[in-house]
């Protein structure tokens, strides 16, 4: 009896112990954080995604303001190129600047300006318009331009004079301004750009005699500019168009 006794109790004692070793193997054991790695990549690919689309956002919208503002700076921008490229003058001030002002664009009746280069027999320059055509309501501001090179060695001086087809449609073919009968030199294998700013006067569309006309053709011819050289101006071209010597 009393050695079964002392034998439970030893199983009893080996039972404690090892329940003992185990509860302190668990407290001893390091403490180990919850990975989060998977939800904080998520969170940081949320995030990275977000701030892009917000960056692309923003370069839309300045975009879209950058445009317009060049939309509004257009003819300023313009003034300014003709002025540093000494391209045509200045419109005078009594040149229908109220008209231009005040003028009513006719939306309903829309020209095709069609636009024409020619060289004289002595020119020995490349010259030729930028675009072939151009559709503009009377009333309305255009601006166009032409490309001229010298391809030669040497410096090379011309001067241009201008005609529009159909010749009834030239008196409604007001160019505020523009690089006709004036000197123009180019250097050996210089080229430029020369703009020509325009409209068509809205009194067009009560002329009986262009009810039919919808394409009107611009067309441009330079000479090389020497001593004697004489030059025809249409009869339609205004005085501050038209600069002779």
């Amino acid at each position: 009896m009393l050695r079964t006794f002392a034998k439970v109790r030893v199983q009893c004692q080996q039972l404690l112990r090892h329940k003992y070793k185990q509860q302190l193997q668990l407290k001893l054991q390091p403490c180990r954080p919850k990975s989060t790695l998977g939800g904080n990549r998520g969170d940081s690919d949320a995030a990275n995604r977000k701030l892009r689309s917000k960056s692309t956002l923003y370069y839309i919208t300045a975009g879209g303001v950058l445009i317009v503002g060049f939309s509004y700076a257009a003819v300023p921008l313009y003034s300014i190129f003709c002025q540093a490229y000494s391209y045509g003058g200045t419109t005078s001030q009594g040149h229908d600047a109220e008209k231009v002002e005040h003028m009513v664009k006719v939306k309903d009746r829309v020209l095709k300006i069609r636009f024409n280069a020619d060289i004289g027999s002595s020119m020995r320059w490349n010259f030729k318009p930028q675009q072939f055509e151009i559709k503009v309501a009377p009333g309305e501001t255009a601006l166009a331009f032409y490309t001229a090179k010298n391809p030669t060695d040497k410096p090379v001086v011309g001067i241009s004079t201008y005609n529009v087809i159909p010749f009834e449609a030239g008196a409604y073919f007001n160019k505020i301004q523009c690089f006709c009968f004036e000197e123009q030199m180019l250097n050996p294998h210089e080229e430029v750009d020369m703009p020509v700013f325009f409209y068509i006067d809205p009194e067009i569309t009560q002329d009986p005699a262009l009810e039919l006309c919808d394409t009107i053709t611009l067309s441009y011819t330079f000479f090389e500019a020497k001593e004697g050289l004489q030059l025809n101006f249409p009869s339609y071209v205004k005085p501050h168009t038209a600069k002779q010597a």
